[in-house]
């Protein structure tokens, strides 16, 4: 990225400056602001590093002590910080103590602590520039920043070869004077988070500093960015789950917000099967219930679509309502996709599960009744078969207790409770685990039990609600704000229970720059920021896999994607279907044990290496998340994406194309 340094400008002048660039630094040194100014200027945005040197200071004030000045420094540069600089950055030749104290303000506010070295008059030996990174890191340097002077092109060339000793995202390196002109672009291609310009040739704050417009004409050429505000559909994971638990209740509920898409009509056509009126008027449905009861049903079959929840919350669901067997159909992906765990849990509550294949896979049928008790099952195999245990298990004439070894997917259970609990039904259920759990806060990555008490005899009862936006569609749209622009969504909900919320703290942990106006279900948006590897768990939101991957390919450094074990049986075999996309895009990953790793380069690197993604013909495996990454990806192509299926967006998402063209309208 481009950061454009601001100097000797008022408030006003620097927003204006800010509302034009895509990164700044401000010399808190060079630009008198009040504390209020500060603020106002740093809480943007737009990325920003605050800078402000001690030897600055002294020379504005002739007489003033290394010490006061250093005080002043620390002040100002603390203020940035707190007000939500992304940077700070502190000279080397700075007071330790100084450094220390500004180091540890940037820490306990996530700012990225930059440690500085000029040298004004040449550039030292690989040894001497090596050993001046070394003492910035001992100085606790995060970023470190090596710039010198080049009298000759084999200085610039001696300063870029420090990215081949060090990682790129944690290196600034590049050269002032005329001879070192091109390394400030050419740090970019060897994957420097970002470099310096200046405003104008008149605002140059060191020999050899292109403008910005200069800069951004090379780097990008007729490049356009994103710039769109998107209204994200509601969830899928609420939706479905609310549709069937007002099928089951007594009485009419009214849901809100309701976006139409393959699964969640297979969910209303469910609740019709099950006796249910049924209403649609826009986004708003009505449901009179079936005021559900054991055995209060006799029907012979259901047809769930080409629904996965849908199908796995029938299973359990059916042999408590139904006084006979039900066959249970599906369609189109649905019938390739074995339901692990189906038959284990269905015997230890005593119900029937048959299936014509050894896998158990659709069309199957089930037969109750199902008993109440204590069962032990396993949670390897997801979430879902035990979020239609916990809808069924309620209506039963005896407590149950539940015990999950090894819970997956847990986000996802949580739903299921506190879609069910709208309805007047109650679960109480505790998480344990090790030493691990007990350290972690209660991190539900270290859990390795839940224990849900069930009381029986309860019934649904109606209720009035809106369904919240849905994360896993927004996570495309964020992806594409963070890599290639920026973007608004609107709908959402940032105290939500979806696993897939997550896409936050990844987005966080790349360096995304994120905010959001009112309380939590306003507005998000999401900008360009240099971005740079992470490492996450995924294990509990699975469908994040695809897009985050393409996230990953643009993030400068190795990412580390863990879960992949919860793919292989998606919609495709999706852990496959990932690699297969990113090896023929030209990005170097591979799957090590349970993890995706990922070597990413930014975009810029991209551009000036010349290695954008390779467009051409691709395959989405019929999966719906697969394509929307795909789509995603093409804004960083070097040709467009034709991809073979595309109509099976319309299982999750059938306006994704819609919203999709948005980001670039004219193109």
């Amino acid at each position: 990225m481009i950061c454009t340094v601001i100097q000797n400008k008022t408030a006003s002048g620097i927003e204006e400056i800010m509302a034009v660039s895509e990164m700044v630094e401000i010399r808190l040194d060079r630009c008198s602001l009040s504390d209020g100014e500060i603020e106002a200027c740093f809480e943007s945005d737009v990325p920003a590093v605050a800078t402000c040197r001690v030897a600055e200071v002294m020379e504005k004030n002739p007489g003033m002590t290394e010490a006061r000045a250093a005080a002043i420094c620390e002040d100002l540069l603390c203020k940035a910080v707190r007000a939500g600089a992304r940077y700070v950055d502190v000279e080397i030749e700075a007071p330790r103590y100084m450094s220390r104290k500004v180091r540890s303000c940037a820490m306990e506010y996530g700012t990225s602590f930059i440690k500085s070295y000029h040298d004004f008059g040449g550039t030292g030996t690989l040894e001497e520039l090596k050993d001046m990174v070394g003492k910035c890191r001992r100085n606790g340097a995060e970023i470190v920043k090596i710039v010198t002077t080049a009298h000759c092109p084999e200085d610039a060339e001696r300063v870029l070869s420090l990215y081949d000793e060090y990682r790129p995202e944690e290196l600034l390196a590049f050269c002032m004077g005329e001879a070192g002109k091109e390394s400030r672009l050419m740090c970019l291609a060897k994957g420097a988070p970002y470099t310096y310009a200046a405003l104008s040739e008149d605002d140059a704050a060191a020999p050899g500093q292109r403008t910005a417009a200069e800069m951004s004409r090379t780097l990008y050429g007729d490049r356009r960015f994103v710039d769109a505000r998107i209204d994200i559909p509601s969830s899928k994971s609420f939706a479905q789950r609310a549709i069937i638990a007002a099928a089951l209740a007594e009485g009419v509920s009214r849901l809100g917000g309701y976006s139409p898409c393959g699964d969640n009509e297979a969910a209303l056509a469910a609740a019709r099967s099950l006796g249910a009126g049924v209403s649609v008027d826009g986004t708003s449905l009505e449901i009179k219930g079936i005021a559900a009861s054991p055995g209060c049903l006799s029907i012979g079959s259901l047809h769930t679509g080409e629904s996965g929840l849908l199908t796995r919350l029938m299973i359990p669901l059916l042999p408590m309502l139904s006084s006979s067997p039900v066959r249970i159909t599906g369609e189109k992906t649905l019938l390739d996709r074995p339901l692990k765990g189906a038959e284990k849990m269905m015997s230890a509550f005593g119900a029937g599960i048959r299936s014509d294949s050894a896998d158990c896979r659709i069309p199957l049928e089930v037969s109750g009744p199902l008993k109440c008790g204590k069962a032990e099952i396993s949670g390897k195999d997801g979430s879902q078969l035990i979020s239609g245990l916990l809808m069924s298990l309620p209506l039963g004439d005896r407590n149950s207790t539940v015990t999950v070894k090894d819970p997956k997917s847990i986000p996802y259970m949580f739903i299921t409770m506190d879609v069910i609990r709208k309805f007047g039904v109650r679960i109480r259920n505790e998480m344990l685990g090790g030493q691990a759990f007990a350290d972690s806060g209660g991190d539900w990555s270290f859990c390795t039990e839940m224990v849900f008490r069930v009381n029986g005899g309860q019934r649904y009862k109606a209720a009035d609600f809106t369904i919240e936006g849905d994360w896993s569609s927004a996570a495309n749209f964020l992806v594409a704000g963070a890599v290639f622009g920026e973007v608004t969504v609107s709908g959402l909900d940032t105290s939500s229970l979806q696993a897939d919320l997550s896409i936050m703290d990844i987005l966080m942990e790349a360096g995304a720059s994120l905010s959001q106006t009112g309380d939590s279900t306003g507005p998000v948006t999401v900008r360009r920021s240099p971005l740079k590897a992470f490492s996450t768990d995924a294990s509990n939101c699975p469908d994040l896999f695809p897009i985050v991957s393409v996230l990953a390919a643009f993030c400068q450094g190795t990412s580390r994607i863990s879960g992949v074990d919860r793919l292989a049986h998606k919609e495709s075999d999706r852990g496959k279907a990932i690699l297969d996309m990113l090896l023929k895009m030209g990005v170097q990953a591979s799957i090590e044990g349970n993890a995706l790793v990922v070597e990413g380069h930014s975009l810029a690197s991209r551009i000036l290496g010349r290695n954008l993604l390779r467009g051409g013909e691709y395959t989405s495996s019929h999966d719906h998340r697969m394509v929307m990454a795909l789509k995603v990806a093409e804004l960083g192509a070097d040709s467009p994406v034709t991809i073979d299926d595309t109509d099976c967006v319309a299982k999750s998402f059938p306006t994704f194309f819609e919203l999709y063209h948005k980001l670039l309208p004219d193109i």
